[in-house]
């Protein structure tokens, strides 16, 4: 196998086989972070799209600081947002609170699969899993969130805490919690 400097060095020459070796190494990871930011599978899959042409044509831009996969994670992350950026600046902070139920109830500990866990992630309106996404998976500040949605301070901060308490209303519901959505949840 090529190293990933060959593959990146075959990439900028447009060679075929060395894109094909680029996207087979770092798909499966990208698309489980495209599936956290998207509704569905096929969502999931539009973002990886555009995310890979955009690694394809801003190659020439990497640099060799940091990790590569952390680049191609920026990339993906970008697409992401791109592809909900008119629709959460058009929505801004909903009023959920009627869906809330805020009931304190025993929550019996199951162990919750990341799949379901992603599931229920997808399942928060757009705006709240954009920002949730950021903040809580990838560790953007509510500064860097605002400046990149184009929303304020305080509706990344709305946002988020609206998130969390709608994902941990569903975890209740469903009675299942697990060490990740403690961590996610805290």
């Amino acid at each position: 196998m090529e190293s990933i400097d060959d593959i990146i060095k075959g990439c900028l020459k447009n060679r075929r086989k060395a894109q094909k070796q680029l996207y087979d190494l770092f798909s499966a990871k990208m698309y489980g972070i495209c599936m956290r930011y998207a509704k569905n599978h096929h969502d999931a899959q539009d973002i990886l799209q555009d995310g890979f042409i955009n690694v394809f044509a801003n190659l020439q831009n990497y640099k060799n600081k940091g990790s590569f996969e952390g680049w191609i994670r920026r990339i993906m992350i970008n697409a992401a947002i791109q592809k909900y950026r008119e629709k959460i600046s058009n929505l801004g902070v909903n009023t959920l609170d009627n869906e809330l139920d805020y009931n304190e109830q025993t929550v019996e500990y199951d162990k919750l699969e990341l799949n379901e866990l992603i599931e229920i992630i997808q399942s928060l309106p757009s705006q709240y899993r954009i920002v949730f996404n950021m903040f809580a998976i990838e560790g953007y500040s509510h500064k860097e969130i605002s400046e990149t949605l184009k929303i304020s301070d305080n509706t990344s901060r709305t946002n988020y805490s609206r998130a969390r308490n709608i994902l941990r209303n569903k975890l209740k519901s469903e009675k299942k919690v697990s060490k990740l959505s403690n961590v996610v949840l805290k």
